[in-house]
C-alpha cells in the first residue's frame, strides 16, 4: 500500500537568493512609483492617494478571509455523499445568479457602507473557491482515501493531515480566480452604491479625465500584478508540494 505525506516547502523560494530579492524589490517599487507619479499629474495629494487604495483593499481582503472561510467549510461537507447530489446542483444555480440583483437589497438595508461592498464581494469571490476545492478533493487518488481509513484518523488530524493537503491547491487557484473577478466587482460596486471613500469614488471623481483614469488604472493593475507574482503565484506552486507519495 502507497502512503502519503505532507512535504513543508518553503512557499517562498524566491526569497532564497539576492538575485530573487532584488527582483523582489523592482516589482515592488514599481507599484509605488507610477502611484507617485499619478499624485503628481493629477496634483492628488500622495496620502489621499493610498488611503482610497487602502480602504479598497480592506473591502477586499475581509471578503476574500469570509470567502476562504466560507468555500472551503461548504466544500468539505458538500463534495461527496447523499448531500453532494442535492447541494451541488443547488450551488451551481446560485453562482449564475446575477450577483448585482444583491446589491439594491444590501444599499437599502445597510446603505453604502464597507458591509454592502464586502457582502457583494464574497458572492463574487466565494464561488470559484467553492468550486475548485470541490474539484480538488473529488479528484484525490482512490488509494489516499483508503489509506486516511485505514489509519483511522479523524476529527482535528483528520482536517490537519489530509482535507487542508488536498484542497489547498484548489482553494489557492480558486482564490486566484475569485480575486480576479473581485477587483472588477470592487471598483464597480464602490462607483455603483456610492461607497464613501476607496477605489470607486475615486476614479469617479476625475472620470472626464481620461489621462488621469488611464494612469489610476495602469497604477492599479501594476499592484494586482506585484500581488500575484509576489505572493499568489508562489502559493500556487507550493500548494502543489504539499504531498508527495
Amino acid at each position: 500500500m502507497k502512503s502519503y505525506h505532507v512535504r513543508m516547502y518553503h512557499p517562498f523560494p524566491a526569497m532564497r537568493s539576492w538575485e530573487h530579492l532584488a527582483a523582489i524589490a523592482g516589482i515592488v517599487v514599481v507599484p509605488l512609483l507610477m502611484f507617485v507619479g499619478f499624485s503628481l499629474f493629477t496634483g492628488i495629494a500622495l496620502p489621499s492617494v493610498f488611503e482610497n487604495l487602502g480602504v479598497s483593499i480592506y473591502r477586499i481582503v475581509t471578503a476574500l478571509i469570509i470567502s476562504i472561510v466560507l468555500g472551503w467549510t461548504a466544500a468539505v461537507l458538500f463534495y461527496h455523499g447523499p448531500r453532494s447530489k442535492v447541494a451541488l446542483p443547488a450551488f451551481d444555480v446560485l453562482q449564475s445568479l446575477p450577483t448585482s440583483a444583491t446589491l439594491p437589497i444590501a444599499t437599502l438595508y445597510l446603505g453604502p457602507s464597507d458591509a454592502t461592498v464586502i457582502i457583494f464581494l464574497v458572492f463574487t469571490i466565494v464561488w470559484p473557491m467553492f468550486f475548485t476545492v470541490v474539484s480538488s478533493l473529488k479528484q484525490v487518488r482512490k488509494d489516499w482515501v483508503e489509506a486516511v481509513q485505514m489509519s483511522r484518523i479523524s476529527g482535528f488530524d483528520y482536517i490537519r493531515l489530509f482535507l487542508v493537503p488536498v484542497s489547498v491547491p484548489g482553494l489557492v487557484t480558486g482564490t486566484i480566480i475569485g480575486l480576479g473577478e473581485g477587483w472588477e466587482a470592487l471598483i464597480a460596486t464602490e462607483l455603483i452604491v456610492h461607497a464613501p471613500r476607496g477605489l470607486g469614488s475615486f476614479f469617479d471623481s476625475f472620470s472626464t479625465d481620461i489621462w488621469s483614469t488611464t494612469f489610476g488604472i495602469l497604477a492599479l493593475l501594476a499592484v494586482i500584478f506585484a500581488v500575484n507574482k509576489l505572493i499568489w503565484l508562489p502559493l500556487l506552486e507550493w500548494s502543489h508540494t504539499l504531498i508527495e507519495e
